[in-house]
This record gives C-alpha cells, sequence and structure tokens, in this order.
C-alpha cells in the first residue's frame, strides 16, 4: 500500500505528526510512504525506513503555483491513499490532483471541496492527537498517539552534555533571553560541556550567550548556531543529558529521543505544543492575563510572559531533572 503523506511546514510540526504516521503503518499490508513537504520537514522525516520517495514542495519558489502545483501531483500518481497534515489551500488542491482515491485533511472550506473526507479538529487538544485523528479517520480504526519517532541516529559525546538552544524561528516572543540562558548554563559548567544550538539567522544570540559564558570565565563551551544541518541538529541534540531551550522545533526533537528537558513558554498554549509524552520533561511558564496570545511579537511591547521568567526558575527545573 502506498501513501501520500503532506508534511507540516515547521520542523516541530512535522515531529508531532510522527506518532500519526506510524499508526498509518497499520492502514494495510507492506505500507510505504511517500512524503512531501518544506526542506526542513522532508530532511528531518525522510530517514524513515519506510519512506520510499521525499519531495520538497517547491511550487510556490517561481511561476503561477496553480501550474505548479498541478504539474507536481502528475508526479505523485499511484497512490491508495493520501493524507494532509497542513491546512492550506493548495496542499488539498495537490491532494485532489493526486488522484489517490482517498483522501483527508483537517476541515476546511478547501477539504471539504477538494477531499475525500475532512475532519474537525479542536486546537483545545495537544497536536499529535489533533494528527493522530486525522490518522485514525483514514485508516478506520482507533490507535492511540505513541512517542514522537525520529530515526537519525545520535551522536555520543565523552562527556556529559548539556544543550541550550536560544532561538525560536516562529518569532522574538517565543524567545527568552540571552544573558539568562547564559546564567543558566553558567550554573552546570562544572557537571556538563556546554553546547549552544541556533539556526542560520539565530548566531547573534548565540554568539552573545557565549561571549556571557566566557565573561563567566567559562572554557567548555561549543557554539554550534547556523552550523548544523537539519540531521545533524537532530543527532547532536538526541546524544544531550540535558536540554534547555524555548517552545521551538528542537524542543520537539528532544522529545523523540526522550532528552530530560526545561522548556520555556511564553505566547504560546502549551497545552498544544509541549513536548509530547517526554517523561523528563519540565515547563516554566508565567500564567498571566495576556498568554497566550499567539503572536509572533509582544503586541502589548512589555513581554512579560518571557520577561517575568528568572533564571533561578529554569536552573531549580533543570536540578530536578537532573
Amino acid at each position: 500500500m502506498k501513501i501520500l503523506v503532506i508534511l507540516p511546514n515547521w520542523l516541530g510540526d512535522a515531529v508531532m505528526a510522527t506518532p500519526a504516521i506510524e499508526s498509518l503503518l497499520k492502514c494495510g499490508e507492506d505500507v510505504y510512504f511517500t512524503f512531501v513537504g518544506s526542506y526542513i520537514s522532508i530532511e528531518a522525516l525522510k530517514h524513515h525506513p519506510r519512506c520510499d520517495k521525499a519531495y520538497v514542495d517547491e511550487t510556490k519558489k517561481s511561476g503561477n503555483r496553480f501550474v505548479n502545483t498541478y504539474h507536481f501531483a502528475q508526479k505523485l500518481q499511484g497512490h491508495d491513499m493520501a493524507i494532509s497534515f497542513r491546512n492550506q489551500f493548495h496542499a488539498s488542491l495537490l491532494l485532489k490532483w493526486s488522484n489517490a482515491p482517498i483522501t483527508i485533511a483537517r476541515k476546511s472550506w478547501h477539504a471539504s471541496l477538494f477531499l475525500s473526507e475532512s475532519v474537525k479538529l479542536s486546537r483545545n487538544e495537544h497536536l499529535v492527537l489533533q494528527y493522530q485523528k486525522l490518522a485514525n479517520t483514514l485508516c478506520n480504526q482507533k490507535n492511540e498517539a505513541q512517542h514522537l519517532k525520529l530515526y537519525i541516529p545520535k551522536i555520543t559525546y565523552k562527556r556529559a552534555t548539556l544543550g541550550i538552544n536560544p532561538g525560536a524561528t516562529y518569532g522574538s516572543a517565543k524567545r527568552w533571553y540571552p544573558e539568562k540562558f547564559a546564567k543558566v548554563a553558567a550554573n552546570f559548567t562544572d557537571s556538563y560541556d556546554i553546547l549552544i544550538f541556533g539556526g542560520p539567522h539565530e548566531t547573534q544570540m548565540a554568539d552573545e550567550i557565549e561571549k556571557q559564558l566566557r565573561a563567566f570565565d567559562v572554557k567548555n563551551i561549543t557554539n554550534l548556531a547556523g552550523k548544523t544541518d537539519v540531521r545533524e541538529l537532530c543527532a547532536y541534540i538526541a546524544g544531550l543529558d540535558i536540554f534547555i531551550t524555548n517552545d521551538s522545533g528542537p524542543m520537539h526533537v528532544a522529545a523523540a529521543y526522550q532528552i530530560p528537558t526545561v522548556s520555556i513558554f511564553g505566547p504560546t498554549r502549551h497545552t498544544e505544543t509541549s513536548q509530547w509524552k517526554n517523561t523528563h520533561s519540565q515547563i516554566v511558564r508565567r500564567d498571566i492575563e495576556c498568554a497566550p496570545c499567539m503572536k509572533r511579537e509582544c503586541p502589548l511591547k512589555h513581554h512579560d510572559c518571557m520577561r517575568l521568567i528568572t533564571a533561578q526558575e529554569v536552573i531549580e527545573s533543570v536540578k530536578f531533572l537532573k
């Protein structure tokens, strides 16, 4: 059986779709996947042993996206089922033009119009459960969502290693402060080597943390910001002993490998996107009136949901996990 899977665009969302993807293996015999997604989601999930083909969706890069989507769909013929974890018009159109006999996505006007079935999902549930409901409906089953799952081997470190991730691609409102990350990391340098993570656009924050740690005379630091691809990022996180992070894609990568993690939440709904089934995790957040606002930048300009979280709170959460 061949199943076409349209992956979410964001790394964290793609990782949160993995329990649903694993359950799709129960839809029939000899199930194989074709994955379609953003570059980052494909790089993370293409290592699945049942991934037959993987395509980066480049339909919006140049030219007419409707025409590009139609031509791309011609490459995707011959699937028995198709599912989209992306709530987007062109994703629904791509499934329709793929001509799979059974197609499904989150309920929307375009999914209702183009697909054989659409499912109403609640934002009050964890995103993993929302994705699982889609997979269960597609296969007419009642599977429970299991752990997040990635198939990238971990890196083994010579010494106990603590990772910090000050970035968050979604926007500045999700980011705690470099000076506070530095204070937390400095508290544990006697016990751990320190790794600093970050994407290509997060090197300034990572450099500021490194600068402050070196001012504390900390020497056992490695700054990986902007120096890893997606596979390497996952491998490095998978080998950690402790991870301290904002609500971000790397946080969900850590959950997939059951890495003890302290997650710092501000403007986002922790009930929907917290680490799934990571039994070694702590959430640090402020329950204030304006949170969660789900904004990329603080609309009130005070950023209290993050500003009020102290380094000592995070330090105590790390100690609790040790």
